[in-house]
């Protein structure tokens, strides 16, 4: 049982207390913090776990008592104590579970939402622009800051290509589970036979990093400076404003038209060209690390179909944890809060399950 794993739990803890009494963690500012972070997250565990087996000994109590004793008031009384007991005993279990689950270290960062058209050609880009929209509208609810830095229109108002910037509170820990292919199933505004389509648009949710966490050498960069250009091709301005950003050393190139300046323009492409040399040699390491447990809920990877989004019967499927409900038009309308949290309760179970 996973409680049995508390114990060893015990020894680090003491531990930790023991060395936070020594003058040399006392003088290292950074390891005071690193401990004190530990203490409390193994403080979250323990003392639950105290309580836990105060209430299991109490029951233990009452057991006996009802064994050995032949008035009926008594056991009775000890019997409705047993069954508050029970009831404890099941929120503290809950509680300790919940505090062994590691942290994501990423899930209070900003994010970079990468939407791009697959396949379906004109249809795929139609419903990007729905899946930004729906994005953009669930940011509102949350009050983020949403930034588009960088997209690619066609002539009908979709988009090829779509790169935006959301900052605000818990921003990756709620977003991390979209990246994947959503396929769209409806009629193209471009069908006149009135048949259904299937289309398919790629999405990417990747943590934004400091620049401590990523260094990048000037020396490793070119830049070029376009025309911010606004829908259908069309150049908003005819000063270079816009800026494009290459690594040399990896080929990525990542760009941002929607500051005035060439200087902000370039601050955000920097935001996003470090996320994304993050994510490269995050997906490197996954790849080496083999013995890597796949997630219940998806890998991540681009290429995975994690969703359906079905227009005639206003249905949508998230495919990795068997959701369907039947409220479409409200969840591209920003509406996400229940499958998002569907998807964080599935990531839960399966810690737990593997917990046990």
């Amino acid at each position: 049982m996973f409680l049995d794993k508390i114990d060893n739990l015990k020894e680090k803890y003491e531990k930790i207390l023991n060395d936070l009494q020594t003058p040399e963690i006392l003088k290292d500012r950074e390891k005071l913090i690193e401990l004190s972070r530990a203490k409390k997250s193994l403080e979250d565990i323990l003392n639950p776990y105290e309580d836990y087996k105060g209430v299991m000994e109490k029951i233990e109590e009452d057991e006996d008592l009802i064994r050995e004793v032949q008035d009926e008031e008594l056991v009775a009384l000890a019997e409705e104590e047993i069954e508050e007991l029970n009831k404890k005993k099941e929120e503290l279990e809950k509680q300790i579970k919940e505090a062994l689950i590691p942290d994501d270290p990423d899930a209070n960062k900003n994010a970079v939402l990468e939407i791009r058209a697959g396949t379906g050609g004109e249809e795929a880009a139609l419903f990007s622009a729905d899946l930004l929209r729906m994005y953009q509208r669930f940011s509102e609810t949350k009050g983020w800051k949403f930034e588009i830095v960088d997209y690619n229109r066609t002539d009908m108002n979709g988009y090829k290509e779509i790169i935006a910037l959301i900052s605000g509170k818990k921003v990756y820990g709620q977003l991390r589970f979209e990246s994947g292919v959503h396929r769209v199933q409806r009629v193209p505004v471009t069908e006149s036979g009135g048949r259904i389509h299937t289309s398919a648009v790629t999405v990417a949710v990747l943590p934004e990093r400091e620049e401590v966490e990523v260094e990048i050498d000037p020396k490793d960069l070119r830049t070029d400076f376009y025309s911010a250009s606004g829908p259908g091709g069309q150049h908003v301005n005819r000063s270079s404003t816009a800026v494009r950003l290459e690594h040399i050393p990896t080929g990525i190139v990542v760009a941002c038209q929607d500051e005035r300046s060439q200087h902000q323009n370039r601050i955000k492409a920097m935001r996003l060209l470090r996320a994304r040399l993050y994510e490269m040699e995050k997906q490197k390491e996954e790849k080496e690390r083999k013995s890597k447990r796949k997630s219940l809920i998806g890998t991540g990877d681009r290429s995975e179909k994690i969703r359906t989004y079905n227009f005639p019967q206003n249905r949508i499927t998230d495919h990795r944890i068997d959701y369907t409900k039947y409220n479409l038009d409200a969840v591209l309308n920003g509406n996400l809060r229940d499958l998002i949290d569907s998807l964080v309760e599935a990531e839960r179970e399966q810690v737990v399950y593997e917990i046990n």
